[in-house]
């Protein structure tokens, strides 16, 4: 069949304006998604200068919580302030090492806890139950993060905390079980049987540091089998399991906020975990803001190298915990 050089050409023109549309889209959608990514950069020159309210703190260690059949203890960082009457907000800190190591006394943890104490919080730095060979810690290891949110609240006279103004804060596998803490209450059935059943382990603001939000994938991205370890079932035979397991899918409205933080170096953790946890609050309409930390590592306390957060994690739980805003 002959074919007019008309018409041809109208081909030609209909297939040049598809493809300059096309173009135009494609062009439009890396555009929208560079933008999406590139304005969640810390603006580190712009941050405000961090001014500790308490130059003098106080410190205990080995403070017991989990009764006395458990090791596991936790470090108390409390203002040094003279007024017995006045009482705090109080933050509990989750400390990383993969949910198999670390401690409540590392220099992550005691850089965040002094930072946050001489800011005006109460800080309760935990250990709480680790992997063993052949001994998975999952649910323990989350029941233990709640009973210390518990344990403040029964002790809140004792410790001067404001028992309805608590945060969470955590690195790595502490950001995962920050995360998870500040996600699930009574109705994913994730609370501890005691010791302090009946009182609430419901938080009002979270920082999750470079944490694991979907363990589903990320055994893709990281040592294959570390999650096995944590839940004691492969992700074939239990992934219902894996799933349960993962902050992303407790999202609810009534959620506390959150500010998330990861670094765009880390090679332990994909900040896409962090990306993929700010989204699904964000369709959920739970407050979130999601700051990447261009270059930064894996593992980091409030004062990285080339960037002082000291002011942005601060400055969100004085917003949240002591409703106000600092200068």
């Amino acid at each position: 069949m002959k074919i007019s050089s008309r018409i041809i050409l109208r081909l030609l023109n209909c297939f040049f304006v598809a493809l300059i549309i096309f173009t135009g889209c494609a062009a439009e959608r890396r555009q929208s998604a560079d933008h999406k990514i590139e304005h969640l950069y810390a603006d580190c020159d712009r941050q405000g200068r961090f001014t500790p309210i308490y130059n003098r703190i106080y410190i205990e260690s080995d403070i017991p919580y989990l009764g006395p059949d458990r090791r596991e203890k936790f470090d108390l960082y409390s203002p040094a302030d003279p007024n017995e009457d006045k009482r705090f907000p109080a933050v509990v800190i989750i400390h990383g090492g993969g949910w198999r190591g670390g401690d409540k006394d590392r220099d992550r943890e005691k850089n965040i806890a002094i930072n946050l104490a001489r800011s005006g919080y109460v800080c309760m730095s935990i250990n709480y139950l680790l992997i063993e060979e052949g001994k998975p810690a999952w649910p323990e290891n989350l029941y233990d993060c709640k009973r210390a949110v518990q344990f403040l609240r029964k002790n809140a006279e004792r410790f001067k905390v404001v028992p309805d103004r608590i945060g969470v804060i955590g690195g790595s596998a502490g950001g995962h079980l920050a995360a998870m803490l500040a996600l699930t209450g009574p109705e994913a059935r994730l609370e501890p049987p005691g010791p302090y059943k009946g009182l609430s382990s419901r938080v009002q603001a979270a920082v999750p540091l470079y944490g694991i939000h979907n363990l589903v994938t990320f055994d893709k991205e990281d040592t294959p089998r570390r999650c096995e370890k944590l839940l004691g079932v492969s992700k074939e035979e239990g992934l219902g399991l894996w799933a349960l397991a993962s902050p992303v899918n407790h999202v609810s409205a009534d959620d506390p906020p959150f500010l998330i933080i990861h670094g765009t170096a880390d090679k332990i953790v994909h900040h896409s975990q962090s990306i993929e946890l700010h989204e699904m609050l964000r369709q959920g309409s739970v407050s979130t803001r999601l700051v990447l930390l261009k270059d930064a590592p894996h593992t980091f306390h409030l004062q990285p190298p080339r960037c002082d957060i000291r002011p942005l994690v601060v400055g969100f739980f004085d917003k949240h915990l002591k409703n106000k805003t600092r200068d």
